[in-house]
């Protein structure tokens, strides 16, 4: 070993000493909250947002901020399980998208609880046996995800924060490409990579099942299967890849959100989920618009829904900036439930780092 290498050892040796020394200090300031809040609320999702903003502004790499934002994530994570154990509700079983977003929102800290489908991730955190769920809502390729949008629509529960994850899709199966006949996966998957199936698929039959790591497992069992899933159902299955990135975008993102029985406190750069109606009559869609313009208020995202009420009738799922406490963001709410049928405020939450 040559000196140079050695000093360069040693020095990282002498750092990673001190880290330790104080990350145990941060960890026992986070006991310390805990005793003096007294039960109170263990996740505040605006300071959390906070000290990862700050954490970026000050990063001078070499390390990117991702990559910062992940490192402080973890730090926070196992810092707040000694508050208190956080169990957040997701769709499983493990090695699903959302798996993957809800580790990279809270952390390994964090006990994960895996549902079935949708609804049970809405009803664990509703009866209260998760503290919070992660629900996709959104696909930068495919659009919407309804089922979700609906339920949000009618559950008491507040949008508490979101998560957006870059979506890399993988084929896996046991037997060899050519010899593939079926392909599982969640629709949204197989809507992702619908171009690249065509081209080196284009015989096999598509079978939609309710999670990837679903589609994983029957690939994992059947001889002439395969998935469309995430690197990670792969390894958690055991399943050989065949074939990496195959999504149709390299840039395919899915955008999940955190629901919970939480308001949260401004955080200094937030974004306000609503669900809107218009009365039936000439121009009242722009009416529902004119108080967001007025108002200086940003929209960010606007999605139609077919409402339950009457045929050829519709909600309006909208995304602004701003905390629903901010001045601008208050008069325009104030003005909308004025010329809206329906106005419901789903949360205001720090926009995800």
């Amino acid at each position: 070993m040559s000196e140079a290498l050695k000093r360069c050892r040693d020095q990282i040796d002498q750092i990673d000493d001190t880290l330790l020394t104080l990350v145990n200090q941060r960890a026992a300031l986070a006991q310390e909250i805990g005793h003096l809040k007294q039960g109170g609320l263990v996740l505040r999702p605006e300071r959390e947002a906070q000290v990862l903003r700050r954490l970026q502004e000050q990063n001078r790499g070499p390390l990117s901020n991702e990559a910062i934002a992940q490192l402080y994530t973890e730090i926070m994570s196992q810092c707040r399980a000694l508050e208190a154990p956080l169990q957040v509700a997701y769709l499983g079983p493990e090695g699903t998208f959302s798996e993957a977003a809800m580790r990279r929102r809270f952390g390994h800290g964090t006990q994960g609880l895996p549902c079935a489908n949708f609804d049970e991730v809405f009803r664990a955190v509703e009866s209260g046996n998760a503290s919070y769920g992660v629900v996709p809502v959104e696909n930068s390729g495919e659009g919407a995800i309804g089922h979700n949008l609906d339920l949000l629509l009618q559950s008491p529960l507040k949008v508490c924060g979101e998560v957006e994850v870059p979506v890399h899709q993988c084929l896996m199966s046991q037997s060899a490409l050519a010899e593939v006949r079926r392909v599982y996966s969640h629709p949204q998957s197989l809507g992702q990579c619908q171009g690249w199936l065509n081209a080196h698929l284009p015989h096999a039959e598509r079978i939609s099942v309710s999670s990837n790591a679903e589609a994983a497992r029957l690939a994992a069992q059947e001889k002439g299967s395969a998935a469309v899933a995430g690197r990670q159902a792969a390894e958690r299955f055991g399943v050989a890849l065949l074939a990496e990135n195959i999504e149709d975008d390299p840039r395919n993102t899915t955008r999940f959100l955190v629901i919970g029985d939480q308001l949260v406190a401004p955080s200094g750069c937030d974004k306000t989920s609503l669900v809107l109606s218009a009365a039936n009559r000439p121009g009242a869609v722009h009416d529902l618009l004119t108080p967001l313009a007025q108002n200086g208020v940003s929209m960010t995202r606007l999605e139609s829904r077919p409402a339950r009420s009457g045929l050829w009738e519709y909600v309006f799922f909208v995304d602004i900036e701003g905390h629903q406490q901010d001045e601008k963001v208050a008069a325009a709410l104030q003005e909308l439930k004025r010329v809206a049928a329906f106005v419901k405020v789903l949360g205001s939450y720090p926009v995800a780092v």
